[in-house]
C-alpha cells in the first residue's frame, strides 16, 4: 500500500481517489473480495480494470452458444464417463457480469466477517454461497469466487456406475481431465440442467479419446457425427475397454429397464 501511495501523483485527496489507490495496490485480490474490502471501509466501488480473457475464440463452431474455461476439475466431481461438475472463475469479466447481486452481497459480507474474525458467520455465508451455485476456491495462494457448472459430454453415453464397466469408464475420464483445466464448447442445456458440450483439455478432444479407448458408446440418437461412429468401430474391432466383454449392455437400455422396474414397484405398492 505504501509503495502504491508513493507512486501516485498527485496523492489521493478524496474517497474516490483512495478507492482507486486501494484497487491498484490490491489488484491481485479476487475482484469480489476487493469490493468487499472497499465497502467495509466505506469507500466507493471504483471502475476496476478487467482481466484479459480468451473466453470466446475469434470464431466458434456452428451451434456453439458460448465457451467455458474451467478451473482444474476435481476428481471427486467426475460423476461417470460422460459427465462432471466444473467451476469457472468469476475473474473472467464475462463470467463476473453473470454473478447475481445477492451472491456479490454474500461475498462482501463474508469478507467483512473474516476481516472482523467472525469465522462462524463467514462459514455460514460460505454455505449460502454453495447453495447459490458458487464456491470460494483456493487458487495460487489466493481465493477465487467460481460458478458451478454441471457438464454433460455431447455425443457419447457412458455405462452407469452400477453397470458393468461403469467404474472403469469413470476412471478413464479422470485420467484425461482430473486435476486439469478444460475448455467446454456449450451447445445446449438439457432437461436436467446440465450444459451439453464438446470438451477439450490441452488441445485434446476428450470425447474422441473416450470413444477410441472403448470407455463409452457413441450416442447415435442425439449425435450423427460420422467420426464418432468411426472411433467407436475402431474400439470395437480392437476389443478395447467395454468392448472386451463381447456384448456389453447399452446404457440407454439399462436406464429404461430401471425406469420400468421402478414404475412396476410403484404400481404394486
Amino acid at each position: 500500500m505504501l509503495e502504491a501511495y508513493k507512486n501516485t501523483t498527485p496523492p489521493p485527496k478524496t474517497p474516490a481517489d483512495a478507492a482507486q489507490l486501494i484497487a491498484r495496490a490490491l489488484n491481485m485480490i479476487q475482484r469480489a473480495d476487493l469490493e468487499g474490502i472497499l465497502e467495509f471501509y466505506n469507500f466507493p466501488i471504483p471502475s476496476l480494470p478487467t482481466a484479459s480473457s480468451n473466453h470466446q475464440p475469434s470464431s466458434l463452431p456452428e451451434g456453439v452458444q458460448f465457451v467455458l474455461n474451467t478451473l482444474p476439475v476435481y476428481d471427486k466431481c467426475i460423476g461417470d464417463g460422460d459427465g462432471f461438475t466444473a467451476y469457472v472463475s468469476t475473474v473472467d469479466p464475462i463470467e463476473y457480469a453473470k454473478v447475481p447481486l445477492e451472491v456479490r452481497e454474500l461475498v462482501r459480507a463474508r469478507t467483512k466477517a473474516r476481516t472482523c474474525r467472525n469465522y462462524q458467520r463467514a462459514d455460514a455465508l460460505l454455505s449460502s454461497l454453495n447453495k447459490a451455485g458458487y464456491k470460494i476456491i483456493s487458487c495460487s495462494d489466493d481465493e477465487v469466487l467460481a460458478r458451478k457448472y454441471r457438464i454433460r459430454m455431447r455425443g457419447i453415453d457412458a455405462p452407469e456406475l452400477e453397470m458393468q464397466y461403469g467404474e472403469e469408464s469413470r476412471n478413464g475420464l479422470v485420467k484425461l481431465i482430473g486435476g486439469k483445466n478444460v475448455k467446454v464448447y456449450v451447445y445446449d442445456l438439457d432437461q436436467f440442467g446440465r450444459y451439453v458440450g464438446d470438451i477439450y483439455c490441452n488441445n485434446v478432444f476428450i470425447q474422441e479419446q473416450m470413444l477410441k479407448n472403448g470407455h463409452v458408446w457413441h450416442f447415435k440418437t442425439y449425435d450423427k457425427r460420422p467420426e464418432f461412429a468411426r472411433w467407436e468401430r475402431e474400439a470395437r474391432a480392437a476389443n478395447r475397454g467395454l468392448w472386451a466383454s463381447g456384448n456389453p449392455e447399452k446404457p440407454w437400455d439399462w436406464r429404461r429397464e430401471q425406469r420400468n422396474a421402478r414404475q412396476e414397484a410403484i404400481q404394486v405398492y
